[in-house]
């Protein structure tokens, strides 16, 4: 069975009419009749009664003709797919965060302003930390990454990065610790002997690390004494005077009680979010991501050329 012969018989079951199908088809009626008569053959079934003034369709053309229609639909809407796929703008794009990303307001407009300029492409979100992302992308697992790195993190050439938001680490502790209240940034020093709440070591959490340069270049290890995988279960825990914590200050907006909250007395304590994609990704769909990217940012098209391509 051929796309042809079931373009032909639906043209005549809606014609009731060999001459009239083949001016609509703009092929001539032997032809036409020829494929009619091939596609009933494979069937093993009459799907047009026909005389020389009259053509109708049996019980079994009728039924055919709702399936017919169906399948034609399902190829058109196949094709039309294909093109807007070509053109990037259908399609399904990888992407993946850290667990603090969605609290930026910066990112669920992000999201919906691509999806609303592009109804026929499909985001799909998966949370990975820091360390998961620059392995997915260089598997090719995902296409964006919107991470987190630490302080001397340097991307390889095969991964592109763009900067996008500013999120100092501030000192995180009980409301009702001694170090809870100053007005003056924190010196890192003075967290020397507290009991720590971290990420796991082995997470690849680009914040795990940073923590730890930043301790290192104060002279001292943290004292870890419990591991958490989420910052809210981190929060937790130092509320319940279990400990203390470094974390990006957006963490403050979650709201959690018995949590304070103090600078940290050092401009190692800058942390950025950068989004991250493979350079020679050509991808339609993926440089239409990039250009809302560019445009949210800096409310103005991406760079001639393409969409940016910074590392």
């Amino acid at each position: 069975m051929e796309l042809r012969q079931l373009r032909y018989f639906v043209a005549v079951a809606e014609e009731l009419s060999f001459s009239a199908a083949a001016r609509r088809l703009h092929v001539s009626q032997p032809p036409l009749s020829l494929q009619i008569k091939a596609l009933e053959e494979e069937l093993g079934s009459v799907l047009l009664e026909r005389t020389k003034r009259h053509v109708a369709l049996t019980e079994a053309g009728a039924l055919f003709l709702e399936q017919a229609r169906a399948a034609l639909r399902h190829v058109d809407r196949a094709g039309e797919v294909v093109r807007l796929a070509s053109r990037g703008l259908a399609g399904e794009l990888r992407l993946a965060f850290t667990a603090s990303v969605p609290m930026f307001d910066a990112f669920p407009r992000l999201i919906q302003r691509f999806r609303a300029a592009h109804p026929q492409a499909r985001a799909d979100l998966a949370h990975m930390s820091t360390g998961q992302q620059l392995r997915a992308l260089a598997d090719k697992t995902i296409d964006v990454g919107f991470l987190r790195p630490s302080l001397l993190f340097c991307a390889p050439a095969s991964i592109a990065t763009l900067p996008l938001w500013g999120d100092r680490l501030v000192a995180v502790l009980p409301d009702q610790h001694p170090l809870s209240h100053g007005t003056q940034p924190l010196p890192l020093a003075a967290l020397k002997d507290e009991p720590f709440i971290l990420f796991p070591r082995g997470l690849g959490c680009g914040l795990f690390e940073h923590v730890m340069v930043l301790t290192s270049r104060a002279g001292y290890a943290p004292r870890l004494v419990q591991e958490a995988r989420e910052g809210a279960t981190i929060l937790g825990l130092v509320a319940a005077g279990m400990g203390i914590s470094i974390l990006p200050e957006t963490y403050a907006r979650s709201g959690v009680p018995g949590v304070a909250y103090r600078p940290i007395d050092t401009p190692d304590a800058a942390s950025q979010l950068l989004m991250a994609y493979r350079p020679d990704d050509d991808g339609p769909l993926l440089r239409r991501f990039l250009d809302t990217v560019w445009r949210c940012l800096y409310s103005a098209p991406a760079p001639p050329g393409g969409s940016p391509r910074l590392g």
